[in-house]
């Protein structure tokens, strides 16, 4: 995983639920069908969205039922990091889990418009506005949580330590 992420911003308001990133109603659909539902509140978006793109968020985004599909559509839709205000609790762990980067940062929101350009840091959570000049500080990840992203996820961990007794 690379640790400088940089892209062009798609940006959403507040209390953003998992039911928008993942509807009930496309969970059993093959992906190609259930991609067409992701984000019904802008259809442009799923049509628009190129791989590398980052979204910028509000408060509270992946608020709702502990849908893990919600960061797993993200991640197929090519999105490379989530940065916003805060996370639902269970969202943010299920993209932890899965390897998809989610970055908390005060004052996201405000200091970016839909189009900008973002330079992340992940190992540091620096974040840059490229397009406006504007630098903010993001809560970085733990090391133990930056080490299951590295790795690919927390299925991977727990491969890698199941091995590792294995040999013993």
């Amino acid at each position: 995983m690379e640790n400088i992420i940089r892209g062009r911003v798609w940006k959403f308001g507040h209390n953003v639920d998992t039911d928008v990133m993942a509807p009930w109603s496309s969970l059993g659909q093959p992906w190609e069908e259930r991609r067409k539902l992701v984000f019904h509140i802008r259809p442009e978006f799923v049509e628009q969205v190129r791989s590398g793109d980052i979204i910028v968020a509000g408060r509270n985004w992946g608020c709702g039922s502990s849908r893990e599909h919600a960061p797993e559509n993200l991640k197929r839709l090519g999105i490379a990091v989530v940065v916003a205000e805060s996370f639902g609790r269970i969202y943010f762990r299920n993209s932890v889990a899965m390897a998809f980067p989610n970055i908390v940062c005060p004052g996201v929101h405000d200091a970016f418009d839909e189009g900008d350009e973002m330079e992340l840091d992940l190992a540091t959570a620096q974040v840059r506005n490229l397009t406006r000049g504007v630098e903010l500080q993001g809560h970085p990840y733990a090391s133990e949580m930056l080490s299951i992203l590295e790795k690919g996820g927390l299925l991977n961990v727990l491969r890698e330590r199941l091995a590792g007794q294995s040999e013993k």
